[in-house]
């Protein structure tokens, strides 16, 4: 029988309304049958995220400020949604004891997984489905990282009979049972844990838009939706700041090729976005799939003569970076000559010391310094084996006048990297865009 598996985000679950829409989506399709939610996003701009407002609680008590009046907001929030819903549930228990415990020097974990706890909770009573409570069956190591094979035959073993069944997101349980939260976002990687163990048809996650978009609508407007993308292409996208999901979602499902369906709980019959393991069939020839880039980055330029008959140079260098504890981002090469592309941030206050090691120990005959560099990754499996793709982006962009800096390619050659001037970012994406899709 056919299995999906519906993670919704806090937006999904903000207000009453919203959890009226999720109740819907989930009771119209009898095959979703495990859910997971995130605690209350914000209801409009200016609101604050139950999430944050938990973070807030633990530092006024390690401030020693009393974090009470924060804590009742929190419960009105959550007592507004059951008066709404019109639920008869009392969590007045559950208050009580959150805030016993915080009083107490409960971990900031435990404090702030609360919002996804009571969240489920509710989720559970407006269904009428069964709760797990997340600490049962997510487990980690000692030293915080997720016990992958442990969580997985817990899951099986407390899913195996059981469907229709509510699960917090973005916590679990370390082997002495504290409370213990993923990084920010990681109710997704509950959703995909959860997809892996029952062995999901599709893992939904359900947000606040209908999928993936071309580029930045920030930069261009109204971009093209993406329907289909592969994990390769959306990691590479990902890498260049577009981002849905959490890094780590992708990874338990890939594994065992469960497709990630994103989808947007406000308009819930657009198709959304499909993540798939691979193309197939693959893209057509000549298509992109998506337009992403970042900026903040220096290219370090080095030439030397014969430097390939220098078999010690790239250790000489790379051994530099370690010694400055600087990773690079690319390291497009010529013959004679390299780059080193670092973000800003890996460069702060090291940028001299940098140089004058690379001077010491690697005698280049010259090093130049650019900065002020973004990047620009164009990505797609229909590039591949395209005779053309390369000359229709850089005549784009030559057409607006755009000086490339810097080129590089994967081997893959789904994805081409060019880095330009900060100032010419925006035109670069926009020409790019127009250029593929217009």
């Amino acid at each position: 029988m056919s299995i999906k598996v519906a993670k919704f985000g806090g937006t999904s679950l903000a207000d009453a309304g919203q959890f009226q829409k999720v109740k819907s989506i989930l009771l119209e399709d009898s095959t979703r049958k495990y859910v997971i939610p995130s605690a209350p996003g914000k209801c409009h701009r200016e609101d604050t995220k139950i999430t944050d407002l938990l973070y807030l609680c633990h530092a006024q008590l390690q401030h020693k400020v009393g974090f009470q009046h924060t804590f009742t907001i929190i419960k009105e929030r959550f007592l507004n949604i059951l008066k709404e819903l019109g639920l008869s549930l009392n969590l007045n228990t559950y208050f009580e004891e959150i805030e016993k415990n915080i009083e107490a020097g409960a971990s900031i974990d435990y404090v702030v997984s609360r919002g996804e706890y009571l969240n489920g909770i509710i989720l559970a009573e407006l269904l009428g489905w069964g709760f797990i409570d997340a600490k049962d069956v997510i487990y980690f190591y000692p030293n915080g990282s997720l016990h992958i094979e442990l969580t997985e035959e817990k899951l099986k073993h407390s899913l195996s009979s059981r469907k229709n069944v509510v699960i917090p997101g973005f916590y679990g349980a370390l082997p002495n049972g504290e409370i213990k939260i993923f990084s920010r976002g990681g109710s997704d990687i509950t959703g995909a844990l959860v997809a892996r163990a029952v062995s999901a048809e599709v893992y939904e996650n359900w947000t606040d838009v209908s999928g993936l978009l071309m580029t930045d609508p920030r930069i261009v407007q109204d971009p093209k939706p993406i329907e289909t993308i592969t994990y390769r292409e959306l990691r590479e996208l990902s890498y260049m700041g577009a981002s849905v999901l959490h890094e780590d979602t992708i990874f338990p499902v890939l594994q065992a090729g469960i497709p990630i369906n994103i989808r947007n709980t406000n308009t819930p019959k657009d198709p959304g976005t499909m993540i798939v393991s691979f193309a197939n069939p693959i893209a057509p020839q000549g298509n992109i799939t998506g337009i992403a880039g970042k900026k903040n980055f220096t290219v370090i330029a080095i030439e030397k003569n014969r430097m390939k008959s220098d078999i010690s140079f790239m250790r000489k260098l790379l051994t530099i970076l370690e010694v400055n504890n600087i990773y690079f981002e690319h390291l497009p090469s010529g013959i004679d000559s390299l780059s080193i592309v670092v973000t800003d941030e890996q460069l702060e206050n090291k940028l001299d010391q940098l140089i004058n090691d690379i001077e010491l120990q690697c005698d280049p005959d010259l090093i130049e310094v650019y900065p002020n560099m973004a990047l620009i990754a164009t990505v797609g499996h229909g590039m591949a084996y395209t005779p053309g793709i390369s000359a229709k982006l850089f005549t784009a962009l030559a057409d607006k006048g755009i000086n490339i800096r810097m080129i590089d390619q994967g081997s893959s050659e789904i994805n081409i990297i060019i880095g330009v001037e900060t100032d010419d970012f925006e035109s670069a994406i926009t020409a790019i865009y127009n250029a593929f899709v217009n």
